[in-house]
């Protein structure tokens, strides 16, 4: 960690002990720990939450429930956020934290592809917080902007867009991963039904409303 970034962390609201402890979990037990959102994306998507006041919200990919227990602690009451992981092995870390907070009501868990998951929903959303399986980020665009699950103001915020620069780069042979958020990316700017910007906080944040 610079210098910068300490400062940051240092002058923005400390992070509650419940999710240190689960930060900490994830990077003693989980593969890839640095997935997880961390405290200053985190208290970004709960001051977000705060402002747009969603009541119904989706996010795909809980991962550890980070982000997850972030949104959950924005929400009014009343609101709730779905949230779905492929991963059924992490399902048992998220839910244990979930139970354990405050807020851990306002979140209904999921396991299973987004894809599949979705659609049996059959929610229309306020807010979707987008960090799954980034191959398939223009199928989730796609699925979310032509299957009725957002409006009118609903805001879409996908997360990991610039994959650590290689979104900058030409795109190596097979790189499946970074060619898909090229893809995602370009389909963004170039749907006149939403605006967008990408904010480069981390690994990139494209915030998107639809119009």
């Amino acid at each position: 960690m610079d210098n910068l970034e300490q400062y940051i962390l240092d002058n923005t609201k400390p992070e509650e002990e419940l999710m240190h402890r689960l930060e900490r979990e994830t990077y003693l037990r989980v593969i890839n720990p640095r997935m997880i959102s961390g405290h200053l994306q985190g208290k970004l998507l709960e001051m977000l939450v705060r402002m747009m006041r969603p009541k119904r919200v989706l996010e795909i990919g809980t991962f550890t429930g980070y982000s997850a227990l972030s949104i959950a602690r924005g929400l009014d009451d009343g609101a709730y956020i779905d949230t779905i992981e492929v991963d059924d092995e992490l399902e048992e870390i998220a839910a244990r934290f979930f139970a354990e907070s405050a807020y851990g009501s306002r979140i209904r868990q999921h396991v299973g592809s987004a894809l599949d998951v979705v659609p049996r929903l059959g929610e229309c959303y306020d807010m979707v917080f987008i960090d799954g399986d980034k191959r398939e980020y223009p199928a989730y665009y796609d699925m979310l902007m032509d299957g009725g699950y957002v409006h009118s103001g609903t805001m879409l915020l996908a997360d990991n867009i610039l994959w650590y620069g290689k979104v900058a780069e030409p795109t190596a042979h097979n790189d499946k991963h970074t060619e898909a958020i090229k893809e995602f990316n370009r389909r963004v700017v170039e749907d006149e039904r939403v605006d967008n910007v990408i904010i480069p906080i981390r690994d990139g944040i494209n915030l998107i409303r639809v119009k």
